[in-house]
């Protein structure tokens, strides 16, 4: 639909900025200008777990949940 389509536009928008936020040599900026970033990456972090959904298990919790399962089952 073209709301998934959107939203994956707008999401790969998104990654493309936090990568070149990534890349950026940080040591000749001001302390407020890292400010700005640390805080335009937590805002395009936030946009992206609300386009994904939000619900992410990571591995070892994953491992954990199929090990509990075959023991009690």
């Amino acid at each position: 639909t073209s709301s998934t389509l959107a939203e994956s536009t707008t999401a790969t928008l998104l990654i493309t900025r936090l990568n070149t936020i990534k890349a950026m040599d940080k040591r000749d900026l001001k302390p407020s200008e890292k400010r700005t970033l640390r805080s335009e990456v937590r805002s395009i972090r936030k946009q992206l777990t609300d386009i994904n959904g939000g619900i992410y298990i990571s591995a070892g919790v994953l491992i954990l949940i199929v090990v509990l399962l075959i023991l009690l089952f």
